[in-house]
């Protein structure tokens, strides 16, 4: 029996609307959106429309001379750190993963005495040095000293912030690279090291650029992270960022306004950084299939 045209079309539709898709209904996700932009709404409209916030006290000292120098100085320490910082770490990664075994446990006591104690205790003690060491020797180990001099005029408070800063830094950075130099495959240290070319042009050339693609991004959330960890030096009376709003808000009670400045500032400081990561970590990813 065969179906004539009239009676075959009907068949086609009838085919055409079964096989039809139907896109999968999100209701949560939708109510979730929903909710989420009337939170950001509601956040927003309260920012921006009480007064207690105080937005021109904000602009008043968001640019204070007072104000800028003190960002300056919070990225002095920052610089500080993460140079000294991964300066000593990578020479501690390469220490662990050294075949020797007197290097490798110094770097693995290294890394487990420095992330144990927490950071402003670090602080203290450099700080505080002098209580322990009223003068430094310098000379012959176990033998005569040449000359000495007085801990307080050799370790102020900023070269105490600078040094606990960069030691605590380098325990972080260390794993960091380590985990870097890990991650690239051990047939490019063969084949560099079958052309015979030598170990330190090895490491530079070959294995720390592409070491890198697994570095950078670690990398720079611990200076994101350094850039607000500097806060804690205030317990030296440096003048850094969040010291320096703590000072201005004492005396002029705008508490929450100086805060803001503070809060600005980070959220500036780390978007730029955020930005300058994306171009580096895209630098290194060049060629990744």
């Amino acid at each position: 029996m065969t179906l004539s045209g009239t009676q075959a079309a009907p068949a086609a539709r009838r085919d055409e609307i079964s096989l039809r898709v139907v896109p999968t209904r999100h209701p949560l996700r939708w109510a979730a959106s929903a909710l989420a932009l009337l939170l950001f709404a509601m956040a927003a409209n309260s920012l921006f429309t009480n007064p207690a916030w105080e937005w021109e006290v904000v602009g008043e000292y968001l640019f204070a001379p007072s104000v800028l120098r003190s960002v300056v100085l919070t990225l002095e320490l920052t610089a500080l750190g993460i140079v000294l910082g991964f300066a000593l770490g990578t020479v501690l990664a390469l220490m662990r993963l050294s075949p020797n075994r007197l290097l490798s446990s110094v770097a693995w006591g290294y890394v487990w005495l420095f992330r144990s104690v927490p950071l402003i205790l670090q602080l203290l003690f450099w700080y505080n040095l002098a209580l322990l060491y009223p003068r430094l020797s310098f000379g012959v180990p176990f033998g005569p000293a040449f000359f000495d001099v007085g801990t307080m005029d050799l370790i102020g408070p900023l070269t105490a912030a600078a040094l606990g800063l960069a030691l605590h830094q380098a325990a972080y950075a260390a794993e960091i690279v380590r985990g870097g130099l890990l991650s690239v495959d051990p047939g490019q240290r063969e084949a560099a090291a079958a052309l015979g070319i030598p170990r330190v042009r090895r490491l530079f050339r070959i294995i720390l650029p592409q070491a890198m693609r697994t570095i950078v991004p670690n990398a720079g959330n611990e200076i994101i992270g350094l850039v607000k960890g500097t806060s804690v030096v205030y317990i030296m009376a440096l003048p850094e960022l969040f010291y320096q709003v703590q000072v201005i808000y004492m005396r002029n009670g705008r508490v929450m306004a100086l805060l803001l400045v503070a809060a600005v500032w980070y959220l500036a400081l780390t978007t730029a950084l955020s930005a300058a990561q994306f171009y580096v970590e895209r630098h290194y990813g060049r060629g990744r299939s």
